[in-house]
């Protein structure tokens, strides 16, 4: 082969390589999109976390909300656990979680989610998935009959995952871009 040929399909190459690079690229307006479709995902996972924890929440809808509330995640994500009684932070796999919340020993449990939004912008990985932070402020506060009361705010960061996907409508091939989340980390415990 001589040179013109080889570096002719050198070329070709890596203009190929090039174009599906820039096809797994996300534009400006998908992004804007893409960030809403994440925040929109942190905002119900706030308000099925508010259903699950809440003790006049009969057993059969927290367990349908928390079927929701897992979908949100990616395989293998955790949620951390923090209390102004212990300096560790706990974390469980995102079922477990939602099992302890249903568990604590309140009769009342209210958890409110606040200030929500992005501390990291979108990140490509050499995978081809994007990777992003939102950070969110959660209010906890838990009441017994018998005087029990506890109360913090904690922050957290919440890993973002998107990835292109593929799904079959009408017998063609659709790609779409979908947000997961993954292992939301407590950053701060406070009063």
């Amino acid at each position: 082969m001589n040179k013109t040929k080889f570096f002719l399909i050198l070329w070709v190459g890596m203009v190929s390589a090039t174009m599906a690079l820039a096809q797994d690229e996300i534009s400006p307006e998908r992004k804007q999109a893409i960030d809403s479709l994440a925040l929109e995902k942190v905002r119900d996972l706030s308000k099925y976390i508010s259903i699950i924890g809440n003790k006049e929440t009969p057993f059969s809808e927290a367990n349908r909300v928390m079927e929701r509330a897992t979908e949100l995640f990616a395989d293998g994500a955790q949620i951390g656990v923090s209390s102004l009684k212990r300096p560790e932070v706990e974390y469980f796999n995102v079922r477990a979680y939602f099992e302890h919340l249903m568990a604590l020993n309140y009769d009342k449990v209210t958890i409110k989610w606040y200030d929500i939004q992005y501390i990291s912008d979108l990140e490509r990985q050499p995978d081809g998935t994007y990777v992003g932070v939102i950070t969110i402020y959660q209010r906890f506060e838990g009441t017994s009959d018998d005087g029990l009361e506890y109360k913090d705010t904690t922050k957290k960061d919440i890993t973002v995952f998107v990835q292109k996907k593929e799904t079959q409508i009408g017998g063609r091939i659709i790609d779409f871009w979908d947000v997961l989340l993954g292992d939301i980390r407590v950053a701060e415990t406070t009063t």
